[in-house]
């Protein structure tokens, strides 16, 4: 099995590199594309491009890599983790497909994050065999992502829509700033997970499309130069700074996600590998469904 998935690694990177040998890029429209770059006629959009991947990039990375981290020790060091008994009432939540989905999503995520961000230090690793493996694993890994992201869009879609309530969920964050267990009134999402959601959902969306442009660099996308008069190497300058600025926001919350699930709720995680929420934990911090559920005898 081992041996199997490294040949596929391996043919996927030697698919690549043919592919992007072919490129019109790197053949008949360098000249043009060279011609292009800065002139007052064009966008400017390789200068903007170097300017934001040369001195910003890179540092916006390191800051979200670095700060968010650092803001959440701070939150479980000063305000704690709330902290639910197990051992109550449970609601079945989640049923196989949706853990399934769920999990699928998040093991592609674990593994898209760090070979993005060895991509993006790929000078600080000094380039080579470790940032193309990095290169082609996280291509690999965005198949399975770009599976499931539709089924999970539409599984969670009426769950995630926002109402009145989010607002003042906003306005307290959540009561996570406070270490007492206060009331919130919250559906089965709460405003901070619809926020992930969209982000995840459109993000990831975003990120699939303008990566793929950049991983296979030809896409003949007519439609696209149509419409925007733009050449090919511009469109790609486009999806890299689309690719770069969804990856801030996918990030930050990606490790608010696994920050909240894991460290701040205890045992919150469990949910989505069992299926099964806590009553307290729902009564607590989901209370408009929790009302919901008691109507209907599930607590």
């Amino acid at each position: 099995m081992k041996k199997s998935i490294i040949l596929f690694i391996a043919l996927l990177g030697l698919a690549s590199v043919a592919y992007a040998n072919e490129s019109q890029i790197w053949g008949e429209m360098r000249i043009q594309n060279i011609l292009g770059y800065g002139q007052e006629e064009s966008l400017k959009l390789g200068v903007l491009f170097t300017m934001l991947q040369s001195k910003y990039f890179a540092w916006v990375f390191l800051g979200v890599l670095l700060g968010v981290p650092l803001v959440f020790f701070l939150h479980y060091k000063i305000v704690g983790p709330k902290v639910f008994p197990h051992s109550h009432k449970k609601h079945y939540a989640f049923n196989l497909f949706h853990r399934t989905v769920h999990q699928i999503a998040a093991v592609s995520f674990l593994v898209l994050l760090p070979t993005g961000f060895i991509i993006v230090f790929g000078d600080f690793f000094g380039g080579g065999t470790l940032v193309r493996m990095a290169k082609n694993l996280h291509g690999l890994f965005t198949i399975p992502f770009a599976i499931v992201v539709i089924p999970m869009a539409l599984m969670w879609l009426k769950e995630a829509l926002f109402n009145l309530e989010d607002v003042k969920w906003f306005m307290i964050l959540g009561g996570y700033l406070s270490k007492e267990k206060q009331i919130i009134n919250a559906t089965q999402f709460n405003a901070g997970q619809k926020m992930w959601y969209w982000v995840a959902i459109l993000g990831g969306i975003t990120m699939i499309l303008s990566g793929a442009f950049m991983f296979f660099l030809d896409f003949k996308m007519e439609m696209l130069h149509n419409i925007t008069g733009l050449s090919q190497i511009d469109l790609l300058r486009v999806a890299a700074i689309l690719h770069n600025v969804m990856g801030f926001a996918v990030v930050a919350l990606f490790i608010t996600h696994v920050y909240m699930s894991m460290f701040a709720i205890k045992g919150a995680v469990y949910s989505i590998i069992t299926g099964y929420v806590e009553e307290e934990e729902v009564k607590i911090l989901h209370n408009a469904w929790y009302k919901k559920l008691k109507e209907k005898g599930k607590f």
